[in-house]
């Protein structure tokens, strides 16, 4: 966390730089920016599984190992967030988000250099070292630059950026298979996380110090108070025993524990599901896997708002942000007929309604952190959380692995199709306004 500095000696200096120049809604070009580091994020990993059919052919990799692959990626991503949240609660957040972005640029470049499944699984891992900063560190800019109320609307279209992302992985990773080979795929999407990175580095600064920000818009930072008591503990409390012991957290562990298969199969197994399940050739796959992630996209505006829409109907904040992961629960049902459909195009559709359902979902569990821990554990519970839901997200994977290749996918539809509905009843059991002391034992 970067350290606080007193109200007047913070104010003054950016106060004096925001009469020579300011940027009205700063706090949303703040969001946007993380925005498009989260669809470069999402280029970099999805890249693989646009790439899988490819190596099946060149590199003789079969879904079996393909699922170690990608459980590589998910093994290290999910073990490593905690230690990125507690970095980033610990360190400047422009310091510790670079260096994630950094790494994980660096990695995808060097996958170029793989030459079997092995080599790639290595370069997967390495990639998930740096990935795994990202949410935290975007949970935790959120928590500064914004008021409660305007959380998961930020977090929403933050989170729009892992379905671009993925939408647009599939037919720029297509194209650059066809023209140049499947290594180019991982060099150039790697050379665009440097771009983002100079991005970051030039335009970001903590609320108090940002020249570019206005008064007016820090006060209403500020001032936007907060939506729950939370009192903040003492320093020498540490953070996970902050975290760690409280049924919040394992509200929100649970619930991303169930939610993360779903989008680990559509982020990884759509290429290889419409190819091998539905006949479609790779120039098929650019044609039709992208739509999914449009949905998502939508989906995460949908459940950035539904909060909000909630509150103004007189709802409580943890109540509404139960509702709010209840309605996309529900729907999410929907995805477990995608088996079934009768033609790709119904598949694909009922595909789109999961990954809207999902990301729906995904912008509720993300801000959760922010709304029930004090602020200088915020990214080490996002972390947390997100190492329990890749947990989840690895096991599924495995399964995908095995039963794609021996029975098909239909089973693992109908999984994804009610996950979320367990997880949605795991929040309205468990999950409750923080206590006094609670937070500072």
């Amino acid at each position: 966390m970067e350290p606080s500095v007193p109200q007047q000696t913070s104010i003054e200096p950016a106060a004096a730089g925001a009469r020579a120049f300011t940027v009205r809604g700063m706090r949303w070009w703040i969001a946007g920016l993380l925005t498009l580091i989260t669809i470069v994020n999402y280029i970099d990993r999805s890249a693989l599984g646009v790439v899988g059919p490819t190596l099946k052919k060149e590199l003789s990799i079969d879904e079996v190992s393909f699922s170690y692959m990608v459980i590589a990626f998910q093994v290290v991503y999910g073990l490593t967030q905690p230690f990125a949240g507690r970095i980033i609660d610990w360190l400047n957040i422009r310091v510790g988000y670079a260096a994630a972005l950094a790494w994980w640029s660096i990695a995808q470049t060097l996958t170029a250099l793989a030459t079997g499944w092995r080599s790639l699984a290595v370069f997967r891992a390495v990639l998930g070292v740096g990935e795994a900063g990202n949410f935290p560190g975007a949970a935790k800019t959120v928590s500064q630059w914004f008021p409660p109320r305007e959380r998961t609307v930020a977090m929403g279209i933050i989170n729009i950026g892992s379905g671009v992302g993925s939408m647009i992985a599939q037919p720029l990773v297509v194209v650059l298979i066809l023209s140049y080979g499947w290594r180019s795929a991982f060099l150039a999407t790697g050379v665009a996380g440097f771009v983002v990175l100079g991005l970051w580095l030039l335009l970001y600064r903590s609320p108090e110090t940002h020249p570019w920000l206005s008064a007016e818009e820090r006060e209403r930072i500020r001032s936007g108070g907060a939506l729950l008591q939370i009192a903040e503990p003492p320093r020498e409390k540490g953070v996970l025993k902050l975290v760690l012991p409280q049924k919040n957290f394992w509200a929100l562990a649970i619930a991303r524990f169930l939610s993360e298969p779903a989008w680990q199969l559509f982020t990884y197994w759509i290429p290889f599901y419409l190819m091998t399940e539905r006949g479609v050739n790779l120039k098929q796959v650019a044609y039709f896997a992208w739509v999914p992630f449009l949905a998502a996209d939508l989906g995460c505006l949908f459940g950035g708002v539904l909060s909000p829409f909630f509150m103004k109907m007189g709802a409580k904040v943890l109540t509404a942000r139960k509702l709010a992961m209840t309605v996309p629960a529900v729907l999410m049902t929907l995805a477990a007929l995608t088996g079934k459909a009768p033609s790709v195009e119904l598949a694909i559709l009922f595909f789109s309604i999961g990954a809207f359902s999902h990301q729906a979902i995904s912008s509720t569990l993300l801000t959760l952190p922010a709304d029930v821990f004090p602020s200088r554990t915020v990214a080490t519970a996002n972390g947390l959380s997100g190492m329990a839901g890749y947990a989840g997200g690895i096991l599924f994977t495995w399964i995908v692995g095995h039963v794609a290749r021996s029975i098909g996918y239909g089973p693992l539809f109908l999984g994804i199709g009610v996950f979320d509905s367990i997880g949605a009843i795991t929040l309205w059991a468990l999950l409750r306004e923080p206590r006094g002391e609670e937070q500072a034992a």
